[in-house]
């Protein structure tokens, strides 16, 4: 429906119980879902985590691994410089010669050991890091699965309601182009303040739905004759008449149905 001229306040009275009927229906619609959106969302941050994780793992592996080869080549290296030495010990010509060649072989030899004992700690390390990472392949092929039993649920919830949704979402667009922007905007701002959305509520038993707060006979009277928009002075909701209401639910009960 597009805006036209000349629509009353009774007009935009129904209007406006008639798109927060809507609203209410897309409302409950999405309250089917419950909490399972929040819950994927938290399932992927985690899965999300321990990929990075097992990544990072990974980087480590290749690291540690790095770093035994360079360190076997290093005794290697040391290796081959106390051949050289032991071979120039036989043609030394005096005793400091012979002091500073046997200082060389004896320093590389502290090498080997000291490259052996690191060799030793990188593979207890990376034994560590195969188990955490094996604990971690675990823990995310579970995570996967909750995840996806989640998401097939949620698939399942909104294709048995994705359909009516959309059309109470197109219907809601059509009431809500009968309703002035300003007005618009204050039920908007009503219903993103109030716990239930509901930003339009009936007078009955001479308060408004949801309140027992009694709103005066003059006021109740005011509401009635639908001459103007009246809030709640309590909950600042928009007020209509049980009349009204009544006859709007039944016009919109075979919609929304």
């Amino acid at each position: 429906m597009a805006k036209t001229q000349n629509v009353t306040v009774e007009d935009k009275l129904r209007a406006l119980y008639d798109l927060q009927l809507i609203d209410s229906r897309i409302d409950q619609i999405k309250s089917t879902r419950g909490e399972l959106p929040l819950e994927i969302e938290d399932l992927e941050d985690d899965v999300a985590g321990l990929n990075s994780r097992l990544e990072k793992f990974a980087v480590d592996l290749e690291t540690l691994n790095g770093n035994i080869s360079d360190k076997k080549q290093g005794i290697e290296d040391s290796n081959t410089l106390i051949k050289k030495y032991t071979k120039q010990l036989d043609n030394v010509r005096n005793n400091r010669e012979y002091e500073s060649i046997s200082k060389e072989v004896e320093y590389q030899e502290l090498e080997i050991q000291l490259a052996n004992k690191h060799i030793n700690e990188f593979k207890v390390n990376i034994t560590h890091k195969g188990e955490v990472i094996e604990t971690s392949k675990e823990k995310l092929a579970d995570l996967e699965t909750h995840l996806k039993h989640k998401q097939d649920a949620l698939s399942e919830i909104m294709s048995e309601t994705a359909k009516e949704e959309k059309v109470l979402a197109k219907k809601s667009e059509e009431f809500g182009a009968l309703i002035e922007e300003r007005l618009l905007a204050a039920y908007q701002r009503i219903r993103n303040n109030v716990r239930n959305g509901l930003a339009v509520v009936p007078v009955e038993r001479g308060a408004s739905i949801g309140s027992y707060f009694t709103i005066p006979p003059q006021r109740q009277m005011e509401i009635a004759m639908r001459k103007k928009i009246i809030t709640d002075e309590h909950s600042g909701r928009i007020l209509v008449d049980i009349e009204l209401a009544t006859e709007e639910k039944e016009k919109m009960s075979k919609f929304i149905s």
